[in-house]
Formats: structure tokens, C-alpha cells, sequence
């Protein structure tokens, strides 16, 4: 059985305000179990038509544009606007960037 130890001094981690916000942000948009789910549909193919993925996710068109929109503030999906609709795409480079700094983060 492992033992927990207090520690009493702290090994020096190395701090990053701009990095930590990033990390805050992108983890806070990946915190809502709709915004997983449209993340994992559009990362099964190229691209996706917003009215497609309200028809896949059985949510509120309102309700997908918002998490929509939450994605791609946080960075990762990208929107390419096809008149007259959005063709929505995972930003791959970036998820790999949060998975990265995430990862990086903590030492686990």
C-alpha cells in the first residue's frame, strides 16, 4: 500500500501565465458533454454542415451554434462559410497543442 507524504518544499514549476490561460480556456470549453460529443462527430470526417451535426447531436439549432461558436473561440474547430451554409472542421494541429500542454502541465 503506497504511503501519502506531505511534502514541505515544493520542487520549482515552471509558470507560464499565457499558456495556463490558454489551458483554462480550451479545458472550459471541452467541459459541456455536447461540445465533446460535436467534437468527436466532426473529428470522424473532413468536414460538417451545421445543419448536419443538429440533426446528429438532437439538440436546438441555437444550442449548436452556441457550442459551436465556444469550439472555435477555444481554437478548435475551424468554420469555412460555403453560401449559404458553415462547413465546420476539427483544427487537429490544435487539439494536439492542448493535448500537449495539458499533458505537459501536469506531470502524471
Amino acid at each position: 500500500m503506497t504511503e501519502n507524504i506531505c511534502v514541505t518544499e515544493f520542487t520549482p514549476a515552471s509558470l507560464n501565465e499565457e499558456e495556463e490561460e490558454k489551458l483554462a480556456v480550451q479545458a472550459k470549453a471541452l467541459a459541456h458533454p455536447a461540445r465533446v460529443r460535436l467534437l468527436k462527430i466532426m473529428a470522424a470526417q473532413p468536414g460538417c454542415v451545421g445543419g448536419d451535426l443538429v440533426n446528429s447531436i438532437g439538440l436546438a439549432q441555437s444550442t449548436v451554434s452556441e457550442h459551436l461558436r465556444i469550439l472555435k473561440d477555444a481554437g478548435f474547430i475551424l468554420a469555412e462559410v460555403q453560401r449559404p451554409r458553415i462547413c465546420y472542421s476539427v483544427n487537429r494541429s490544435e487539439l494536439k497543442n492542448f493535448n500537449f500542454l495539458f499533458e505537459s502541465s501536469f506531470k502524471l
